[in-house]
């Protein structure tokens, strides 16, 4: 799905967002937090789907 690279990408965007938007006090805009929880759903997702992928790649390469 994502590599390794974008994850750490979208990781730092989503750190940033909310260290910035909490400065500035925007943070309870319903914008900013359909944004920054959609970012957390995307590296949530990419880190399920790669940890049963190796799993399954391990598997087959053991049979």
């Amino acid at each position: 799905m994502l590599s390794d690279k974008q994850s750490l990408i979208l990781a730092s965007l989503l750190t940033c967002g909310i260290f910035i938007f909490g400065i500035l006090e925007i943070l309870d805009n319903f914008i900013i937090l359909t944004i920054l929880t959609t970012l957390f759903l995307a590296i949530i997702i990419n880190l399920i789907y790669s940890k049963f992928k190796s799993r399954e790649t391990n598997k087959n390469e053991t049979i």
